[in-house]
């Protein structure tokens, strides 16, 4: 799919009120561009009017020198709503004004000639556009960027049918290596919140989460399983997490912005800041990260001015995790309810992240209307290699299979292991799936040697059914950057370079130097 990245960053050496926005990737070579810009007095207004109106937080400057008494030319109503009133003809043409003069302040010139021809060039190869947008001001990262359209009776960007929008970061950590997953796999975790009824939210949640209405068309959505934590500490919240693979984690609970992505709060005296739920998250090989919670994609502040990579969602990007998605602000129950189930149900039907934010998101405008806040709540993050893929279909070709995929039919099937035959050496219990083996920790068997690639090599198993008889084989394939994993076989000690090889009980292995610690394959009957 084609991308285009853009982002916006602060000129700190020649005044408060310069920016540069520039292409950062394009679909064809000419389309990196750059402009510098003023932020204008007229957007300063409209987004404070913004903000008394809909924000739930403290307000945040931009321009705190600007005058903002210039004459707007998207002028609103001379006379604001009464207090708390959030409806009608006002709150429309704010909204609508607030989108048109952030589509008008970025794609200006050569910006626009960029979207345009990116735009062009996903048409032709009949495919959607996917555009990312990394905001490098702190004082930026709360407005409502998702709502930028380019005129009256157009749709926002992040309702487009040919477009597919999120946030992006590029001072990120390395994206870990991902598992190839077929079904939703969630961690739901209730922290600490007051107003929360735990018991009764989880409930909830899990109906949400795991009921999504699929009809008669049931065989193109992916299963789900979700599992719940009430109040884990944070040592029951890693051991879950590196006990079985997850690749959505979700939390509701009751949170604190601040430095360091924020504070979860898991119990009332056990909090979690940012960076320490990131090491997990990325550790363990979770894919998307969802907070149901009003601070997820808010910026700290100090004295109304934004906390540079504070919020939880930068936080988690940043350090690798490959999607997060966070509220802006508040939001109500039963809107964030109504959110989540459309986004489940179309992550189940294999659309990507960013495609399944959109669908839902448009679930939400026509739930709750267009000059309401709820469909402009939902921030999305991506990492900027990553491409959205959250589960694979069965018919795309992969290796591994479910457990599921073949009924049980009622015969003792074999078990297989790997064991060191160092001294003290462990065993380790093999998958029935895949199971990674390399120099990272976010391989399922670890050798922490030099030699021994991040991504060195993978056993995997095949099911075949033959007779009524259920047989399970084992397969090595070889992934290291020098090829160097080794079986024993009738003449020595023989290499596997990049290549397929069935395994017997009894082969011993060796993974990096000939010299390292060799390893036993083992089949023994369950």
């Amino acid at each position: 799919m084609p991308s285009l990245n853009l982002a916006i960053a602060r000129l700190r050496n020649t005044g408060t009120d310069n920016f540069a926005i520039w292409v950062v990737k394009a679909p064809y070579p000419s389309g990196y561009v750059l402009r510098d810009c003023v932020w204008p007095d007229e957007l300063n207004h409209v987004w404070q009017e913004w903000q008394q109106l809909f924000a739930g937080h403290s307000h945040l400057d931009i321009s705190p020198n600007s005058t903002s008494q210039k004459s707007n030319p998207f002028p609103l109503d001379s006379i604001s709503p009464p207090s708390g009133q959030t409806t009608g003809p006002y709150s429309s043409r704010l909204m609508q004004n607030l989108g048109m003069n952030l589509w008008r302040w970025v794609f200006d010139g050569q910006i626009l000639g960029s979207l345009e021809r990116s735009r062009g060039i996903a048409m032709g190869e009949h495919t959607r556009l996917r555009f990312r947008l990394e905001i490098r001001d702190p004082d930026l990262i709360a407005l409502p960027w998702e709502i930028m359209q380019r005129e009256p009776g157009q749709s926002a960007m992040s309702l487009s049918q040919d477009l597919l929008f999120s946030r992006t970061s590029s001072e990120v950590d390395p994206l870990p290596y991902l598992r190839t997953d077929q079904a939703l796999s969630i961690l739901l975790v209730l922290g600490h919140d007051d107003k929360l009824q735990l018991e009764q939210e989880a409930a909830i949640l899990q109906q949400t989460l795991a009921d999504t209405s699929v009809g008669d068309n049931s065989q193109r959505y992916a299963p789900c399983i979700v599992t719940q934590l009430l109040q884990p500490t944070p040592q029951e919240l890693i051991q879950e997490l590196e006990t079985r693979a997850y690749n959505v984690f979700f939390y509701a609970g009751h949170g604190l912005p601040g430095p360091d992505g924020g504070l979860l709060f898991l119990r009332p005296d056990m909090p979690l800041n940012g960076i320490e739920l990131a090491q997990v998250l990325t550790h363990t090989g979770v894919k998307l990260a969802v907070f149901n919670a009003c601070w997820g994609a808010q910026p700290a502040a100090i004295n109304h001015q934004a906390i540079p990579a504070s919020s939880l969602a930068e936080v988690l990007i940043r350090h690798g995790v490959p999607a997060v998605l966070g509220m802006r602000d508040e939001i109500a129950d039963h809107e964030s309810h109504s959110f989540i189930q459309a986004f489940t149900e179309a992550l189940r039907s294999h659309k990507p992240i960013d495609e399944a934010v959109a669908q839902a998101r448009q679930e939400l405008l026509t739930l709750y209307k267009f000059n309401q806040p709820a469909w402009t709540l939902p921030v999305l993050y991506l990492h900027p290699d990553f491409n959205g893929e959250l589960i694979k279909n069965l018919d795309e070709g992969i290796t591994e299979l479910p457990d599921t995929a073949i009924p049980d039919i009622g015969f003792s099937l074999p078990t297989a292991s790997l064991r060191s035959l160092a001294p003290k050496g462990k065993t380790w219990l093999l998958r029935y799936g895949v199971t990674r083996i390399g120099r990272t920790k976010d391989n399922d068997i670890v050798i922490p040697e030099p030699s021994v690639s991040k991504r060195h090599a993978e056993i995997f198993c095949r099911n075949t059914l033959t007779d009524a008889t259920l047989v399970r084989s084992y397969y090595l394939q070889d992934f290291s950057t020098y090829g160097t994993t080794w079986f024993l076989g009738p003449n020595g000690w023989q290499q596997i370079l990049r290549e397929e090889v069935p395994l017997k009980s009894g082969m011993q292995l060796k993974f990096g130097s000939a010299r390292s610690e060799t390893w036993e394959f083992i089949i023994e009957d369950s």
